[in-house]
This record gives C-alpha cells, sequence and structure tokens, in this order.
C-alpha cells in the first residue's frame, strides 16, 4: 500500500484526502518513483474545481511534478535504473500521471536525471515553469538579445522563469505586477523594469520603457482588459502570447492595433513542447545547461509536508505566493 492524494468531489482544497492504495509495478516502459518532493501548479487547483482542460473521473488523483528515487524499472527501460535521481517532466494529462504520491509512475520518456546540485525541493520546481517559458519565449516567439519582452503576472513560478530566460539571452525583462508589494523582489530576481497594474498607466510606461521601437514579445497570463493596452505599447509585427487568461473580465479584440501593427495574438499549452520530442529534448537541453551554469535558479516560496496538501493549495489559491510552492515527503 502507498498513500496518495485524491478527491471525490470537486471544490476547494478541503476535498482533498491523503488515502492508502494499492501499488501496482511499473509496466512496460515504466519508472516508479519514490516521491521525495512535488511542485504545486495552479493547473491542479483547476483540475480539483473542476475548470481545468481535462474532466476526471472521481475519485481521482492530481499533480504535475516531482521529484524522487527511482524504486523499480518496467520492462523495456534501458537509461534508468533503481536508485537514481530523478525528477518528471509534467505529463499530457495529470488523470493518467498523477505525481501526488509517496509513489508515482511514469513514462521513462518523461523522467529526467537532473543535474545532482539540485536537492529534492528544487528539483520539484524545475520542469513546469521552465518548460512553459521556454516554449512561448524560445520556441515560439524566438526571443533574443535587444528584445523587449513583458511578463505579466512577473510573480508566479512561470513569470520569474520567464524572466531568468529572458536575461539568459539577452533580452530586457519587463515585469508586470499588480501593486509594488513586490517590487523590489522582481527587481531581485532580475527584472529590468517592473510595472505595477493598479499604480500605473501600463501603456504609458510600456512605451517609455521600450521606446518608439515598442516591445516585440509578450507573454501574458491574465486576459482581459489589460490586452487594450499591451498591444498599444507592442512593435510592428510583434507577438503577444496568452497562456493563462486568470482574468474574469472579457477579453477585449485589440482590432486597431492588430492591424495597423500586424500583430500576432497566439494561444499556447505547454503541451506543444511535452508532446513534441524533438522540441522537448531542445528543450531539456538548455534547461539543464541552464541550471548548471546558474543562470536558471528555480525560486521557492514555501515548503509544506505532505499531511499539510490542504493548507498547501489553500496557499495556492491566495496569490500570495513568489515563486513555487513544493510539498515534501
Amino acid at each position: 500500500m502507498t498513500r496518495v492524494v485524491r478527491f471525490h468531489q470537486h471544490g476547494g482544497p478541503e476535498v482533498l484526502r491523503i488515502e492508502d492504495v494499492a501499488l501496482s509495478p511499473p509496466g512496460s516502459g515504466e519508472v516508479q518513483i519514490r516521491v521525495k518532493a512535488l511542485g504545486l501548479n495552479r493547473a491542479e487547483a483547476l483540475l480539483r474545481a473542476a475548470s481545468y482542460i481535462e474532466t476526471p473521473t472521481l475519485p481521482s488523483g492530481l499533480g504535475l511534478e516531482a521529484a524522487g528515487v527511482i524504486e523499480a524499472i518496467g520492462v523495456g527501460v534501458k537509461d534508468f535504473a533503481p536508485g537514481d535521481s530523478v525528477s518528471v517532466i509534467p505529463p499530457q494529462s495529470m488523470i493518467r500521471w498523477p505525481a501526488y504520491g509517496e509513489f508515482a509512475t511514469y513514462p521513462a520518456g518523461l523522467v529526467v536525471k537532473h543535474p545532482p546540485s539540485l536537492d529534492w525541493q528544487t528539483a520539484a520546481a524545475v520542469w513546469m515553469q521552465y518548460l512553459t517559458a521556454y516554449g512561448a519565449l524560445i520556441d515560439i516567439a524566438g526571443l533574443h538579445s535587444g528584445d523587449h519582452v513583458v511578463i505579466t503576472a512577473a510573480s508566479s513560478s512561470v513569470g520569474l522563469a520567464a524572466i531568468q530566460i529572458a536575461n539568459r539571452v539577452g533580452a530586457t525583462a519587463i515585469a508586470v505586477t499588480r501593486t509594488s508589494a513586490k517590487r523590489q523582489a522582481l527587481l531581485d530576481a532580475g527584472a529590468a523594469e517592473v510595472v505595477t497594474l493598479a499604480e500605473e498607466d501600463l501603456a504609458a510606461r510600456l512605451n517609455e520603457i521600450a521606446g518608439p521601437e515598442g516591445v516585440r514579445v509578450v507573454f501574458d497570463a491574465i486576459g482581459g482588459p489589460i490586452f487594450e493596452p499591451l498591444t498599444a505599447a507592442m512593435s510592428r509585427g510583434g507577438i503577444l502570447i496568452e497562456y493563462g487568461g486568470v482574468s474574469r473580465e472579457p477579453t477585449p479584440f485589440p482590432l486597431p492595433a492588430v492591424l495597423s501593427k500586424t500583430l500576432t495574438l497566439r494561444g499556447y499549452l505547454v503541451h506543444e513542447i511535452t508532446g513534441n520530442p524533438v522540441k522537448l529534448e531542445a528543450a531539456k537541453a538548455f534547461i539543464v545547461e541552464g541550471l548548471e551554469h546558474g543562470t536558471l535558479r528555480p525560486i521557492i516560496d514555501r515548503t509544506f509536508a505532505f499531511d499539510q496538501i490542504v493548507e498547501a493549495h489553500r496557499y495556492l489559491e491566495s496569490n500570495e505566493q513568489f515563486g513555487k510552492i513544493v510539498v515534501t515527503i
């Protein structure tokens, strides 16, 4: 038997339960991991609340990121052995491959031997944030030295990863946050400039920072009314990549800016990277090299114990965190 987190009905953090279930051996091409730490993501809160892109059959497990030690390998697995320290690439379906448990089983292709310098908490905080930011900024937008990139929801784990990736390629990272409470922390994390939505005119500040050439790349998790000031500050031929849609307000289509500047507005899911073996290998190489060189450094906001999973999800929903929430087992 092993302990896992499941929910039997949709709702708030309180629906999460730790339960004992039978532990099955890994199948062909799979590895079984004794989990040491979990990385928490907003997608897990959305699945629990019935607001995610997947609809689970109840009861359901959940979770997208884990790090630990390989306990057993299935038939046909050649690149891993029991005792290896590994972390997990977020799967296409967390319903099929849930991470929240003392043990987790994954296809070998989604398992990575991370740099040995990483502790368990840091290793569990790597893949979702950096793969998401890499796919948008590097694979799609081709971000490069001299670019200005606007990063909304900048204090999230993905936002902070985007700032680090922008700095790694020589771009200017402009962090957008709600208030000035996190301004200094964002500057310390590598943002060249910080714009506060509640206290400043977004378009005016972006035009002031980027100058007449404008912002070529926008990496947005919010949507809603900020689409118009964001696109107003973009350069001709610029691209806005939407990956979140957190705003509860309608998102207007900024027709004048799109037409006059020939802008691209593009939806994006990290599955575009994790579901493409060639792109995934390129992303892994970029991220591992950045981790080894120290240009990519996961920022962990708070760590909870496994028995505190409900409290961890409450904090996840508070939007107060700066970086990643991690659960240790």
